[in-house]
């Protein structure tokens, strides 16, 4: 049976093949191409990878996902579909499942909802599941500098808190939508936000969630 990691692959791989290279995504100024280019470096280029998190690395990081995004776009998404080579520790199912379930989950709808005629996914329950024991284990470091107390909710009102402090402002939804909410997606994520009106509007102009 697929993990949801490896539908999410092949999901987002046939999204960039429909949606051209040139098209907008949710990540700042990139475009398709640009998305798949970092999608493979992350994959397949560990001695760049690391300018994700360090900032000492990045320069390395940039020049080689420049040299990646220049690769025909065809290429590129067969890479993304095929997925990492067997030396990557990515191409282990359980390392691929518990990294990559997010990562592709965000990056397919980086790209759906950048475009206008975007509609609802449905999601199942699942996979809801899935992706919110993962934003449980994550959710402390995705809120870790945001501008006040943070409280992710699930209709059931399961609860994780992603930053300690006040005033605390209670964001409301589907684990889908919290996930992309605590990933710097704020204004694309259809959530709800309870708590003071000033800390809402902070909470949602910060670009300090997520990594």
């Amino acid at each position: 049976m697929s993990t949801h990691a490896k539908r999410e692959r092949l999901l987002l791989a046939d999204l960039l093949e429909t949606t051209g290279p040139e098209a907008p995504t949710l990540c700042e100024d990139w475009t398709t191409r640009d998305l798949a280019a970092h999608v493979v470096v992350r994959e397949r280029r560990p001695d760049a990878a690391g300018g994700i998190l360090v900032k000492q690395l990045a320069p390395r990081l940039e020049r080689v996902t420049a040299e990646f995004a220049a690769k025909p776009y065809e290429e590129l998404i067969r890479l993304i579909r095929t997925g990492p080579p067997r030396f990557s520790p990515f191409s282990l199912k359980q390392v691929d499942e518990m990294s990559n379930i997010v990562e592709f989950y965000v990056h397919t709808e980086d790209v759906r909802r950048a475009q206008p005629d975007w509609t609802p996914r449905e999601i199942d329950p699942v996979f809801q599941d899935a992706l919110w024991s993962r934003l449980e284990r994550t959710a402390r470091l995705m809120g870790r500098g945001v501008p006040t107390g943070l409280v992710l909710r699930r209709p059931d009102g399961q609860t994780v808190v992603a930053h300690r402090g006040t005033p605390v402002v209670t964001v409301t939804g589907e684990p889908s939508e919290l996930v992309l909410f605590a990933y710097g997606r704020q204004n694309a994520a259809k959530v709800g936000l309870d708590g003071d009106e000033n800390a809402i509007a902070k909470l949602r102009e910060t670009g300090q969630l997520g990594i």
